[in-house]
Formats: C-alpha cells, sequence, structure tokens
C-alpha cells in the first residue's frame, strides 16, 4: 500500500485529490495537511508516509521552505499552478521527486506517483513540452546569431547569390570574370564558413539565416 500525505490549503482541492487517491486499491491518504508547517508537525511524530503529495503556495508555511527543511528525506511530489521553468528547476533543486501542474490528468499523476516511488523523477508533459519547444526556439536562434556573425567578402557574396540561382562554377567564372579554380575557392570558403556539406545545405542555411532571400 503506498502512504501519501497529502497537503493543499483549498479543501475542495484536496477533496478531490484525496477521492481520486483512495479509489486506487494500492493508494491511501494517510494524512491531510493545509500547510508546510502541519506536514513537518505530521513527520515529527514518528509517522512515514511513502510519498508527500503537495502544493507550493500555502499559508504559514510554504511547499518551497518545507521542501528545503525536508532535506530530501521523503519523496516529494509537488502539484501547483505555478509553471514558470524557472520555479520548476528550482523546485527540483531544492529536493522535490516530480513537479505537476494541477490541470494534469488523473492518470498523469498516479503514473507520476508510481514512477517516483520506482525511483524516477518526473516533469508533466506540458512543462516538457514547453521547456523543449523553448530549448528548439533557443537552438534556431543561436544558429541566426552565428549566421549574422559570419563576415563574407563581396566577392563571396555575388558568389552565392549565383550559386542560389543556379549557375555552375563555369558559369560563375565567365559572370564575374574570373577563373574556375577561383570560384571553386569561393563556394569552399561559403561552405567553411557556414559549416554547409554540399551545395543543397549551403542554400538552405542561407535562405533560413536571412543571407539570400
Amino acid at each position: 500500500m503506498i502512504k501519501i500525505l497529502l497537503a493543499e490549503d483549498h479543501h475542495i482541492v484536496r477533496d478531490g485529490i484525496r477521492i481520486i487517491l483512495d479509489q486506487e486499491p494500492d493508494m491511501q491518504v494517510i494524512y491531510e495537511a493545509v500547510n508546510g508547517q502541519d506536514v513537518l508537525d505530521y513527520l515529527e511524530k514518528g509517522e512515514a508516509p511513502d510519498l508527500i503529495l503537495t502544493d507550493m503556495n500555502m499559508p504559514e508555511l510554504d511547499g518551497m521552505t518545507m521542501l528545503k527543511t525536508l532535506q530530501m528525506k521523503y519523496p516529494v511530489l509537488v502539484l501547483s499552478m505555478l509553471d514558470n521553468e524557472s520555479y520548476v528547476l528550482e523546485t527540483i533543486q531544492s529536493g522535490a521527486r516530480g513537479y505537476l501542474l494541477k490541470n494534469v490528468s488523473r492518470k498523469e499523476m498516479l503514473f507520476a506517483i508510481r514512477y517516483i516511488l520506482e525511483g524516477g523523477t518526473y516533469i508533466c508533459s506540458e512543462i516538457s513540452l514547453k521547456t523543449l519547444r523553448r530549448l528548439a526556439q533557443l537552438k534556431e536562434l543561436s544558429a541566426y546569431r552565428v549566421a549574422l556573425n559570419i563576415e563574407f567578402s563581396e566577392r563571396e557574396k555575388e558568389v552565392l547569390k549565383l550559386i542560389a540561382e543556379g549557375y555552375t562554377n563555369k558559369e560563375m567564372a565567365a559572370k564575374l570574370f574570373s577563373s574556375r579554380r577561383t570560384i571553386e575557392g569561393h563556394r569552399q570558403s561559403l561552405m567553411d564558413k557556414t559549416g554547409s556539406k554540399n551545395t543543397a545545405t549551403l542554400i538552405k542555411f542561407s535562405v533560413q539565416n536571412g543571407l539570400i532571400t
């Protein structure tokens, strides 16, 4: 039986969560706390829940202070309205083993409880997806900044434009009154500066980063 200490200051929310947990044959809410101090007082009596499911924004002693006081002595799963990434990170660093938003499904909450008790750390899917999207945006921004820092000579810019228009090395040499070997050198320089493996990736990189339109 999984013994759960439930900490939530809103009665209607706490009642709803308790009903969900008590419907599971392997779960039991052994105590309901209204704030962090209530949790600490209960634990001082020698009681040992398998998991603490807690809100963070509670009166008298908030969840973050309670976490730091517990010093990871018990598995703690946070259930909160706050989806700020830095706050989630601070919560995990302070000892929480999981973080759920209060709009998670019943199925995800139950999965998180069992997963944590098996030794894992769980962040709800909504926050995980939000973080992944942010990382993807940062990666794109980083690539764009790299592109902005690339310095091309005037002749390289001309060659890049002609490459995008489909000219061959021989045709570019004639158009720019240069030798084919010189054009090949400019093409290679463009690929080296942009980290491109071939002409197709060079054009793709240039279009994505606004080097050509």
